[in-house]
Order: C-alpha cells, then sequence, then structure tokens
C-alpha cells in the first residue's frame, strides 16, 4: 500500500531552480507543488532542509542471486535508501548470470519480496543468447561486458558483438576494457613482480590506453549499427573527448561517471590499498578533474555508484586475488554534497545527473522529476549537519566502505519511496513497499 503525505517548508530542488514551496503526496503520486496546500496524512515540516528527487543510480551489483554473503536485494536496497536512493538498476554478472528470461523472471521475483527502493535489472549479453535479450520484457537494457571483471561473462569476439549491435532491440550498457592489453600489461606486472604485484599498479595493468581502445571500439560499432549505446564508469580524460555534449533528448551515444572516480585518484591507493581497486581503476588526479569538467559540461550523462560489495576478507588477498568492486550506495550523496561544500559542483548539477538525466536516459516512467502526477520518489537533507561515518551504521552486509571516518557536512534525513516514508533518520522501514521500474519505450 502507497502512503499520502505532506512535506512543508522544504527549499525544493526543481530543474533550473530551488523554491520554498510545500509537497502533497496522495497515494503515492506527487499531488500538488506550492503554497496553501491542505495537508493529507503523515505531516514532515522539512523546515530548514533540502528536498530532491529521489537519486535512481543506474549502475549497481547487489550480488543476488549467487553471492548474497556479500549483499543481497534487501541490505543493498537498505543501503541505497539510507543514501537517499529511491530506484536502482542492477547488474545481470550475478551466479547464475542473468541471461535468460527465466533467470530474469526468478530475480524481479526476489527484488518485490526483498527490495525497499523501486528496482530495474539489466540483462546481460553472451555471444550466443541474442533471441533471449530481445524476447525479455521490461529491462533497462543490454549489460556487454567487453572487459573481464567480476563474474564470467565477457563478450570481446569482433563478430559476436558486432551480432548483438546489429541487433539489438534496446539500449547497450558496455562495460570498456581491452581485454587483450590488460594480459598483456598483466603478464608484465608478474614478471617484474612476481606475486607480489603492488596495488598501485592497477591503473597501469588496467590502462588508460585499454579504456580508450574498447570505448572507441563500443562507439564505432554503434555508429556502425545505429544502436544506442551507454558507456559506464569513464574513467581516463582521453574517453571523454569521444562523446558529445549535445542535449542528452537528441543523443544516441552516451556515457557514465562514478563517485569514486571523481573522489578518488590513484595516490590514494597507498593509504587505503585494494578497498579502492575498481574496474576500470581509479587513476590520476588529471583523469579526476577531467571527469568532473566533463560531468559539468555534458559530456558525461549521468553518475552511478557502480556499487559492488566484496567481504574485507577477499579485499585483504594479494591484488591477483582481490575482486574489483567495493561499497558507495549510502554514501554517494553525502559525497557529492561534500563536493558541492567544496564549490566543485551545484546542486542543481547534482539532482541533474543523478536523478532528471537517469531516467530521461533509461526511459523511466514518470519518476527522476519532483513534477505533479510523478511518483514520489523523494529525499530530504540538511545542508549543514556534520557527521563521521562509523561502521556501526553501515546497511550494507560486507560491513565496510573506504569512506570510514570520512567526515560529511550534509547528511540525508528522510527518504521517501513511491510515497512510502523508508528512511527516518537512521531508521529503515523493513517491509519492502517497492515497484518495479517501468520503461516507456515504443
Amino acid at each position: 500500500m502507497t502512503a499520502s503525505l505532506t512535506i512543508r517548508n522544504a527549499k525544493v530542488v526543481l530543474p533550473g531552480s530551488i523554491q520554498q514551496v510545500d509537497v502533497s503526496v496522495i497515494d503515492g503520486r506527487i499531488h500538488s507543488l506550492g503554497n496553501g496546500i491542505s495537508d493529507v496524512g503523515e505531516v514532515i515540516d522539512a523546515e530548514g532542509l533540502f528536498l530532491l528527487p529521489g537519486i535512481i543510480d543506474p549502475q549497481v551489483h547487489f550480488r543476488e542471486p549467487g553471492a548474497e554473503q556479500k549483499e543481497d536485494l534487501h541490505s543493498g536496497s537498505c543501503a541505497a535508501a539510507a543514501g537517499g536512493v529511491t530506484s536502482f538498476l542492477d547488474m545481470p554478472n550475478n551466479a547464475p548470470p542473468v541471461i535468460t528470461c527465466e533467470r530474469m523472471a526468478e530475480k524481479k521475483l526476489r527484488a518485490a519480496e526483498k527490495s525497499v527502493v523501486n528496482y530495474g535489472f539489466f540483462m546481460g549479453a553472451t555471444p550466443d543468447n541474442l533471441e533471449e535479450l530481445n524476447k525479455v520484457e521490461n529491462v533497462c537494457g543490454i549489460k556487454i561486458f567487453m572487459g573481464s571483471s567480476t563474474g564470467n561473462m565477457l563478450v570481446d569476439n569482433d563478430d559476436a558483438l558486432k551480432i548483438i549491435f546489429r541487433n539489438a532491440e534496446t539500449i547497450i550498457a558496455t562495460h570498456c576494457e581491452d581485454e587483450n592489453t590488460i594480459k598483456t600489461n598483466t603478464m608484465k606486472a608478474l614478471e617484474k613482480y612476481g606475486n607480489n604485484i603492488p596495488i598501485s599498479e592497477h591503473p597501469i595493468i588496467r590502462s588508460r590506453e585499454a579504456c580508450f581502445q574498447s570505448s572507441s571500439k563500443a562507439i564505432q560499432l554503434a555508429k556502425e549499427f545505429d544502436t544506442k549505446l551507454h558507456v559506464l564508469h569513464i574513467s581516463t580524460k582521453e574517453e571523454i573527448n569521444l562523446f558529445s555534449n549535445i542535449n542528452l533528448k537528441d543523443k544516441k551515444i552516451t556515457c557514465e561517471g562514478c563517485i569514486h572516480h571523481l573522489w578518488f585518484n590513484e595516490k590514494d591507493y597507498e593509504k587505503l590499498g585494494n578497498m579502492i581497486k575498481w574496474n576500470p581503476a581509479i587513476k590520476s588526479p588529471e583523469d579526476k578533474a577531467a571527469i568532473l569538467d566533463g560531468l559539468i559540461n555534458n559530456y558525461i550523462d549521468v553518475l552511478a555508484t557502480d556499487h559492488s560489495p566484496h567481504t574485507i576478507k577477499e579485499k585483504s588477498n594479494n591484488y591477483m586475488n582481490c575482486p574489483s568492486g567495493g561499497p558507495l550506495i549510502q554514501h554517494s550523496l553525502p559525497a557529492l554534497l561534500e563536493m558541492y561544500h567544496n564549490n566543485k559542483i551545484d546542486l542543481e548539477t547534482i539532482v541533474q545527473k543523478t536523478s532528471h538525466n537517469p531516467a530521461i536516459l533509461f526511459d523511466i516512467k514518470e519518476r527522476g522529476f519532483i513534477r505533479e502526477g510523478y511518483f514520489a520518489d523523494l529525499v530530504l537533507f540538511d545542508l549543514d549537519n556534520t557527521w563521521k561515518v562509523s561502521e556501526n551504521k553501515i546497511f550494507s552486509k560486507c560491513n565496510w566502505t573506504p569512506f570510514i571516518n570520512e567526515s560529511f557536512r550534509s547528511k540525508i534525513i528522510h527518504t521517501i519511496v513511491s510515497g512510502n516514508h523508508v528512511y527516518n533518520n537512521g531508521d529503515i522501514k523493513l517491509n519492502p513497499t517497492s515497484l518495479r521500474l517501468e520503461f516507456d519505450r515504443d
């Protein structure tokens, strides 16, 4: 059952402006915006708080099915709600991988039972599941791993890629790293260091050349077959030049930036080590600055977390046996708001890249905006409320974060999902009332 509520006195971040207006929600949808509206349902006095449309995180790995010891759809969605994320798009590299209609249906059922925020899923591509790719219904897109990462879903054969790009009936999202380049660099590192490869070699092994070569190939294929393409987690300044900054609605080729590539750089490996081992690798300070610039100037269209938990035990292994990825979804909005405090990005741009644009890019129906008639996916935060990240309030099942002991100056107070008050100042409403995302496509 969806709830009704009224939010009073919030500073509402709307497209291009911030206004102090009241918001009423009836049966899970935004009923009215303005002053003098009547109270309905629960009343939240948001004096001093900012109201944003809930974040849509367009790339997460919640590990279910197959690796629930790291994360599952419930724990991951709780971390999302605590981070102001009201909808997520989850990747298919599970065990078994989500590459058939049957497995997709099973995953949707799991989410309906467990998730406290709204959910959508990518279908995984393999060299031989084209019929399944085009038969599955109501998915956000097709995921191709053009470079190996967690799981075993690599597609790097040119003929197979051409078949998928030629025949795909929905958007393709690609993980772009050239496999041959990575293998060559790995062999060089093993020859030099043996089994003691330092984590500082990660951006050299999974190099900028590997990223640029693979992203260039994906874009070439998309142009050749007139395919809608979305390149995930851009990590180099060179890749940004492959994209345009025209209006998002006019783009067929888009790309994504990630929180960790905006926050960390390769100098942080010395302190954080394997905890910031991601694929693609975190690279130079110059790349970090270029990604922010590309985001602000609309070459990069959306922001994601690539939330991909592993256990502390796994992350404590040596380089070759340490999986890539880590938990970020609970602290992504506080990190972005910290960047706002440091005059690196404004609130309107944060909202555009985390809410408006993901909804537009993936054709998500009636979400991503504070707009009458749309679902009430909302987050309220205190811009000036300093707090420190601690281990005793981490919702992700892996129970760690690279942001541990980080002080943030802004704090999330309430998260509302389809009209339901799911997160309230540290407490989660555990009864799932989430909805499956719908995609408004012809």
